[in-house]
Parts: structure tokens; sequence; C-alpha cells
């Protein structure tokens, strides 16, 4: 079986194919980018309010559990936090005093984690955070929600088809 790399291929490349390969690897590095500029945004903001002790990825983790009570594997299983050692995460925020745990009654190994209050004040900071971006998004012109709607879609499909990827390789 042979495998067709299109950067080793001596035949010339379409314009076209060209074009939308630059653009899609354009596409790959701002998301990339984004990710990094949104920890960045995050750590400034809480330095900014003196709220040292915890980081973005971990500030991140307690505005997605918010108010639910989920195991280390279902926040793995979302993705978010690629990079970071989720369990590593969700141990220094339980012994902080951000996170409660307990173990599962059905699955003794499984690990139940929920906000404390402390930890509700940090989820509270981030969505105050992203409620003035999103607004000043819009207030500045930089999108309107027609645009913002037009993004997620694309990127919900990218999603999609890369899910799809994966699940044909097995």
């Amino acid at each position: 079986m042979s495998i067709h790399d299109p950067l080793a291929d001596d035949t010339a490349p379409s314009p076209h194919s060209t074009a939308f390969m630059a653009s899609y690897l354009d596409g790959l590095t701002l998301v990339e980018r984004l990710h990094r500029l949104l920890l960045d945004v995050i750590k400034d903001e809480f330095e900014r309010l003196g709220i040292l002790e915890i980081n973005a990825v971990q500030a991140l983790l307690l505005f997605n559990v918010g108010e639910n009570e989920v195991t280390a594997g279902e926040l793995k299983s979302r993705g978010y936090y690629q990079g970071s050692n989720v369990s590593y995460n969700l141990k220094k925020l339980v012994d902080m005093g951000y996170m409660h745990h307990q173990r599962s009654e059905v699955d003794r190994r499984s690990v139940r984690v929920s906000l404390t209050g402390k930890g509700r004040q940090v989820r509270l900071t981030v969505a105050k955070l992203f409620a003035t971006h999103a607004n000043g998004l819009v207030e500045r012109g930089v999108l309107d929600q027609q645009g913002m709607d037009d993004i997620n879609a694309s990127l919900r499909r990218v999603e999609r088809y890369w899910t799809e990827q994966i699940r044909y390789i097995y």
C-alpha cells in the first residue's frame, strides 16, 4: 500500500490546492496561537487581580467544570487541556481548596470533582473576563453575531472532519 505525500509529489499542485493548503496551515497556526493568547490573557488578568496561586489552565478547568460534577476522564475527553496534566491540575486545585473530590460509589477508581465556593469565585472571575471580551468584540466592530456564528460553524465542521479521521484510523 502506497502512501501519497502531497509535499513530495513531483507533479505540480494546482494553484487552487496550493492556495487552500496555505490557508489551511495559516488557520492551524491561528488556532494554536489563539489558545496560547487566551491563556496569556487569563494569566494577565489574574496577575492584575492578585490571584497568583493558580495558573491559566487551572482557571479554565474551574470555568469549564462550572456547576457540574465531573470526572477527570470526562475533562480529558473534552480535550480542552492538551499539553497539561489534567490529573495533576485537579489534585492541585483540590489541595488548594478550589475543588471538592469524592470517589465514585459505583467505580472506586473514578473520582468526581466539583467546585468549592473558592472555585466558584475563580469561575466567576473568568466568566466576567469573557463577558468583557465578548462586549468589546461587538462594541469595537471586530465581530458581530453573524461573524461569530460563521466562525463557530466552520470550526465545528473542521472538528467533525478531524474526529472522523481519528475514527477511521482505528
